[in-house]
């Protein structure tokens, strides 16, 4: 990536989160590891939903570019936003 290159841009991975509805969801992350090649910039993290009615469920996803070292992510809070079946995290800094 050269200096002018955009930043590549957080993304869950296709396929790695279970049918939830469209809305947004406070969640704890209480796990966080590397997946796929060293250099890919990808981890397997396990989210906690902590309130509302899905309060408990543990979502298991693959995301990428996120910016964080895993050991780091683990016990953040954010927030999984899901519109149109497709999920996004913001973590809270």
């Amino acid at each position: 990536m050269t200096e002018n290159s955009p930043k590549p841009q957080p993304a869950i991975l296709p396929g790695g989160i279970p049918d939830i509805p469209d809305g947004n969801y406070d969640v704890f992350i209480v796990d966080a590891g590397e997946y796929g090649d060293p250099g890919d910039d990808c981890m397997e993290l396990s989210l906690a939903i902590v309130m509302g009615e899905l309060k408990g469920m543990v979502l298991e996803l693959k995301a990428t570019h996120l910016g964080w070292h895993n050991a780091d992510l683990i016990g953040m809070p954010g927030t999984l936003f899901v519109e149109d079946g497709t999920p996004k995290l913001h973590i809270d800094t």
